[in-house]
């Protein structure tokens, strides 16, 4: 489906304005540099929200297509579209953005003008990760977000934030090094970077390993599979709560979109054949992370594990080659972005009261603070996939799918499950439910701009929870399209 009006466009550039506009307001005057920056992306998610409603999700193929001459001389062009496997995470990524702007309102007292300039940047980055359709221009975007996640982190972020924005960095160029040789020996190949040219394009079973292992490397770091996780923690703790959510509800997703999107249906004999391989360490990565929080201290560190844990489902799900599997797998990418989004921002809420991440330092806070306790547990219980939430869709498609292809791997995944209860209601017992701590009572209330940020969130965690047709809707010729690549 081709469009006269070039939304996806508006929806990828719309931010540059706020950007533009921001360098005209002085620095002093925050208030401005504030509303520009929420107005902006507020118009933007609009825009998104617009693009979902007029998707058809029965029509085959990318919709809203623009193609344009970008760099002529080695055949690569401006290509935009999107379908069902991308269509939730253009909004997603536009809401988190807006989110981050309201979290962030009262907490970000340092450099204010330059936090809003990297986040309405980021937002770029995101959305185009998601629109490109041209190889080398998904690699731009994919490169383009460490620019401002290396500001968030490296500036706004905690004590030992140098050491962790540098091993951010260095993780994922690292990754990402392998994903641009893979894509020049594609184009080396065919002479082109589109997308849908490529599709259904053969090569040798020794080359496509090859190239499935470099665009691997770049996503598996990203989702963070184990063991090339440890970034994601060190990034996670200290990272400022917008840097967090960003992390959590996007950065991450890129890897499990990438693998959707690129190693299925590009290369679907060595998707095969490294199957098993992904899927053990799709396991080792639910078992391990799960146990790890068991053992954090820290707050944001424990939520940091959790989603090495909970994305392990999301691989487990794409590489269990089923069409229900698939869809849950994207759908929990979604589910996770909300959930743990939502987790990161309820500590940033505490952590701008108390300074203080450790656990050990509350208690009784179901007593001391109410209002934010019962937000804390809508967001556990979607954690653990508690039925009538958003977790449980996900993670119920994900081992329905993956039984029907594997039931041993299912065996194993499942324990993550219960351990995922377990360190998620082991921490609101110690935090919400132990014995009042005097200093906590008296704290300031929520603020306007923090429950606007939250409770959006409580919304979806139940939407997503309750009807989850419409959303699998939208996916399903997609994911169908895709699996015929692999048959």
């Amino acid at each position: 489906m081709d469009t006269q009006f070039p939304i996806l466009s508006l929806i990828l550039w719309l931010p540059l304005i706020g950007i533009i506009l921001l360098f005209f307001i002085n620095r002093k005057n925050e208030q401005a540099i504030k509303i520009v920056s929420l107005l902006t992306i507020l118009i933007d998610f609009a825009l998104s929200i617009y693009l979902l409603f007029n998707f058809d999700y029965s029509a085959p193929g990318f919709q809203f297509v623009e193609k344009k001459a970008w760099l002529p001389f080695i055949n690569s062009t401006y290509f935009l579209g999107v379908d069902g496997i991308s269509i939730l995470f253009i909004p997603l990524a536009t809401l988190t953005t807006l989110l981050c702007i309201l979290i962030s309102w009262h907490s970000i007292k340092d450099k204010v003008k330059e936090f809003y300039l990297a986040l309405l940047f980021t937002n770029i980055a995101m959305v185009g990760v998601f629109l490109a359709l041209d190889l080398l221009l998904f690699y731009v975007f994919w490169e383009a977000i460490l620019i401002p996640m290396y500001l968030i982190i490296g500036i706004w972020g905690g004590p030992r934030r140098i050491y962790s924005t540098i091993k951010f960095f260095l993780y994922t160029f690292f990754g990402s090094v392998f994903l641009l040789i893979a894509i020049l020996y594609i184009y080396n190949l065919y002479g082109t970077f589109d997308y849908q040219y490529l599709l259904g394009r053969s090569f040798s079973f020794e080359v496509e390993k090859l190239l499935f292992l470099g665009f691997l490397i770049a996503f598996a770091i990203k989702v963070p599979m184990w063991p090339v996780h440890t970034w994601l923690p060190d990034a996670h703790t200290e990272a400022p709560t917008a840097g967090s959510v960003i992390l959590a509800g996007i950065l991450i997703k890129m890897g499990g979109y990438g693998m959707v999107r690129f190693l299925l249906p590009l290369f679907p004999n060595a998707s095969e054949y490294f199957a098993k391989m992904i899927l053990v360490l799709s396991v080792i990565a639910i078992i391990y992370a799960g146990l790890a929080c068991l053992w954090q201290t820290d707050l944001k560190r424990l939520i940091a594990y959790s989603s090495v844990s909970h994305m392990g489902f999301v691989t487990l799900g794409i590489f269990s080659f089923n069409p229900i599997g698939i869809k849950g797998a994207i759908l929990q990418m979604v589910n996770h972005g909300i959930v743990t989004g939502a987790l990161f921002m309820c500590v940033g809420v505490i952590y701008d009261r108390t300074h203080s991440r450790a656990i050990s330092y509350y208690g009784g806070l179901a007593t001391a603070f109410p209002l934010y306790s019962a937000l804390f547990m809508i967001f556990t219980l979607a954690s653990i996939g508690l039925p009538g939430t958003n977790g449980f869709v996900g993670e119920f498609l994900i081992l329905l799918g993956t039984f029907l292809s594997n039931k041993v791997v299912v065996v194993f995944a499942a324990t993550g499950v219960i351990i995922g209860a377990a360190y998620m209601l082991y921490l609101y017992k110690r935090v919400f439910f132990e014995k009042p701590k005097e200093y906590l009572f008296g704290l300031e209330p929520m603020k306007v701009t923090e429950l606007s940020a939250i409770v959006p969130m409580v919304f979806l965690v139940f939407l997503i929870g309750l009807y989850p047709k419409p959303f699998l809707d939208l996916m399903t010729t997609s994911v169908v399209q895709i699996l015929t690549y692999l048959r």
